[in-house]
């Protein structure tokens, strides 16, 4: 018999060890979006009961020695294949999984699961107060949990492991660098929009029902292409998207009836995770292949359907009448023009979800500074507010109002843990930018169908060469496979030099 034929059922096993691992891991975040959408806060002790009683059992049976025996069987199986086939991929991610989860204690993913769900009911209160010292206690925990958590790898800085949890291959030694030829570049960008006239953009800021607002909402993403066969949108305070399985894929949003933009813009953001998730190629279905490659790709495609495609004058050539028709009272006497140049918008804001494409990545950066200040010992968490706010001043020329609008505004320490939250956004702008630009060049009609409302070859290209592929490459690997280069700030640069230079009628070439 071939070497193949006799490793298939060592392969089968290892499979359907993993959908059993991944259903655990798919009942945890049942639990999770359950909390964030229908839970009383009654549940938060008991849940988090449950959610660690699960994580404890999905580590321990991913850490079973019986999945390292399989894998090292495996690798004469694995050699044999394509590089990117379904079943050398499947093994190779595994292990790379398997290699990074064996370090951490059952016992500590529990601990740590326990005091996330805690910590973040603590500061849904806390927000909500507006007194960060209500969560204070909490997130000096999560640091002292983040920084074990890191001390079980090895490092050249603490904040490296868990960072690659998220962004695989990514490091503080590359990330550093290449975030402040970013803000060199960005700052000044800035502040030649800032020295322009203000666009004005009150249109946005009027009553709009909220009713009107979800249905239209929810009429764009079907038209972009979510299947609501295989997904839902519900509300939740801070918008996020959970997939369950290629067939059941849940969006969140939240609606301001005095902002107009905040339900739209979150509801095409997550639909740009949503479609990457229902856009998996069946055959990866419940194994750990078949999710996003990591947070900055899966941010790419939500940034690229939200900025690049959302806030394009040919998106709403297409959509602006019919959203005129539904608010007429509010924007009958907006032009498209009006309209368009008012969602687009620069303005130095407190909030980063709020935040314009120019500003948004001066937002992550800071997050991202003051999680390794914190992770280096340089930041107690009791300070953080004020180093918060002293960011801001410097980079942005504000101070926030209070705590919620400041270090509060985000889920992501409170929720999940210090280092890795953030960098993802800001790579996935850069790579939406670069993608976007390749698949143009490839086929302009991408443009025109945006125009007439048709979204479906710009689908098809992202599903052809990112959706389907799930986890099979790294972001590096689909970057240069998509583009044919290494990921670069140059792509978006250019695109918001060229699309903001319109918008306010200014020449960038002076501080080029």
């Amino acid at each position: 018999m071939s070497t193949i034929s006799l490793c298939e059922p060592k392969y089968l096993e290892l499979k359907n060890r993993l959908t059993q691992i991944q259903d655990l891991e798919v009942a945890i975040s049942v639990l999770n979006w359950d909390q964030t959408t229908y839970m009383p806060t009654g549940g938060t002790f008991a849940r988090g009961r449950q959610i660690a009683t699960l994580r404890k059992f999905a580590h321990e049976k991913f850490t079973d020695p019986n999945i390292y025996q399989l894998l090292e069987e495996l690798r004469a199986y694995e050699k044999s294949l394509p590089y990117y086939s379904t079943e050398a991929s499947l093994i190779r991610v595994t292990r790379r999984d398997y290699e990074r989860a064996v370090r951490v204690p059952s016992e500590f993913m529990a601990k740590l699961s326990q005091h996330q769900t805690v910590c973040y009911e603590a500061w849904v209160k806390a927000k909500s107060l507006k007194n960060f010292s209500l969560v204070q206690p909490y997130l000096e925990k999560t640091l002292e949990l983040s920084q074990e958590l890191a001390s079980f790898f090895p490092y050249k800085h603490i904040a490296d492991p868990l960072i690659d949890f998220v962004d695989e291959g990514m490091t503080v030694s590359i990330l550093r660098p290449l975030f402040k030829e970013l803000r060199q570049k960005l700052l000044p960008i800035a502040e030649v929009i800032a020295s322009a006239p203000p666009i004005d953009d009150s249109c946005l800021y009027q009553h709009y029902p909220k009713e009107k607002q979800l249905k239209f909402g929810r009429s764009v993403i079907e038209r972009i292409g979510f299947d609501f066969q295989r997904g839902r949108q519900d509300e939740t305070p801070h918008p996020f998207t959970s997939s369950f399985s290629i067939g059941d894929v849940r969006m969140t949003t939240r609606v301001y009836e005095n902002n107009f933009s905040e339900a739209l813009f979150s509801s095409i953001h997550e639909v740009g995770h949503a479609l990457y998730e229902q856009g998996i190629s069946p055959e990866l279905e419940g194994t750990p292949l078949a999710k996003g490659t990591c947070s900055s790709i899966h941010e790419s495609q939500s940034r690229l359907w939200e900025n690049i495609v959302g806030r394009s004058r040919g998106f709403w050539e297409y959509f602006y009448p019919q959203l005129q028709g539904i608010f007429l009272p509010q924007l009958s006497r907006v032009s498209i023009s009006e309209f368009h140049q008012a969602i687009n918008k620069v303005v130095k804001s407190p909030i980063r979800t709020d935040a314009d494409e120019v500003t948004y990545n001066l937002h992550v950066m800071i997050r991202f500074n003051l999680e390794l200040a914190m992770l280096e010992g340089k930041l107690s968490v009791k300070d953080l507010p004020e180093a918060w706010n002293e960011s801001y001043k410097k980079d942005l020329g504000i101070v926030p109002a209070n705590d919620s609008e400041g270090v509060m505004q985000d889920v992501h320490w409170y929720g999940e843990m210090i280092g890795g939250m953030f960098q993802g956004y800001a790579l996935g702008n850069l790579i939406a930018a670069q993608i976007y630009e390749a698949i143009v060049k490839f086929d302009p009609e991408v443009t025109f169908g945006i125009e007439r409302g048709n979204f479906t070859l710009l689908r098809q290209l992202l599903k052809q060469n990112i959706y389907q592929h799930g986890r099979k490459y790294t972001a590096n690997e689909l970057i240069n496979q998509v583009t044919g280069k290494s990921l670069s700030i140059e792509p978006f640069i250019s695109y918001i030099q060229d699309k903001y230079s319109n918008i306010y009628n200014l020449n960038f070439a002076i501080i080029a």
